[in-house]
């Protein structure tokens, strides 16, 4: 039974939440190891949070996720755990992130409630909306980190937030692609907003998406603010990197159609991997040596 609980709170999609270190590492201030201690509870505030709507969701969407090809063998969908097991380790994990978020600032545990509230309404009524769907997922990205920002007290550049939400954005359209695709191959309705989107028009929006998001890193990257804070014009050269992960991402989900996990695609990938590295390695060269 804890195998089918792990399972049902997803503790390897907990990868998503480093969202949170993201304003420690961009303020330059990562090696100061002050601010680690709250940005580590702020994660794991985060990660309880995740791990109860994950298995919120699970509840909800047991009865559509037995049609689909991969969702089936959720532990609800697949009847290894009972909805109302279900339901109880989601409000344990939800009152256990509010609780940990108290522990670091009332800021953090502010978005940690928001972000409960959201999502909660969003499992039970607003992914139903297409567009609005993607739109609320992508802001949960931008409130890890500001979750991580406030635990630190530590400015966010209004590039940077908006580059968070764009990558978040084009991450969760490619996985609409992928119920799109099972609906036209095989007509089986994953996700109840599948009539809202088409290949061509996921297609467009991924485009457009990925084209504003490399745009905002670039004026991320010379922007008078960022320069001047972290002492170096030369940001602009990982720019290489963020374009050849989008475009790898790009051809796995255009071409090859392995768009239906973005965490499976960065463990598993060594193209997506050896970008991630060689952007990780040039930026820390650049502001920290």
């Amino acid at each position: 039974m804890m195998k089918d609980i792990l399972r049902l709170i997803r503790i390897e999609q907990w990868v998503k939440n480093i969202f949170v270190f993201l304003p420690l590492f961009f303020s330059g201030k990562i090696v100061l190891f002050e601010y680690w201690l709250p940005t580590i509870v702020s994660f794991v505030a985060f990660s309880l949070a995740a791990s109860g709507i994950y298995a919120l969701n699970d509840v909800v969407d047991a009865e559509a996720d037995r049609n689909h090809p991969q969702k089936q063998r959720r532990p609800i969908a697949a009847g290894d755990l009972t909805p109302r097991i279900g339901l109880t380790i989601s409000v344990i994990c939800a009152l256990c992130a509010i609780i940990v978020a108290a522990f670091v600032n009332p800021h953090v545990m502010a978005v940690i409630v928001f972000y409960l509230l959201l999502n909660v309404a969003y499992c039970l009524w607003l992914k139903r909306i297409a567009i609005l769907d993607v739109l609320i997922v992508a802001v949960g990205f931008v409130l890890r980190m500001l979750a991580g920002g406030w635990s630190t007290a530590i400015h966010l550049s209004q590039w940077i937030v908006l580059m968070t939400f764009l990558l978040a954005l084009f991450l969760v359209i490619a996985k609409r692609r992928d119920d799109v695709l099972i609906f036209e191959r095989q007509g089986t309705v994953s996700r109840y907003t599948v009539y809202g989107y088409n290949l061509p028009f996921v297609n467009l929006v991924m485009c457009m998406v990925a084209a504003i998001m490399i745009v905002c890193y670039i004026m991320y990257t010379v922007s008078p603010e960022v320069t001047c804070r972290l002492h170096t014009n030369r940001l602009y050269l990982t720019t290489l990197f963020v374009l050849a992960g989008v475009m790898r991402y790009m051809q796995l989900t255009l071409v090859e159609t392995k768009c239906s996990s973005p965490t499976k695609i960065l463990l598993n990938d060594r193209f997506v991997q050896l970008c991630v590295i060689g952007w990780f390695v040039s930026f820390m060269m650049i502001i920290y040596i």
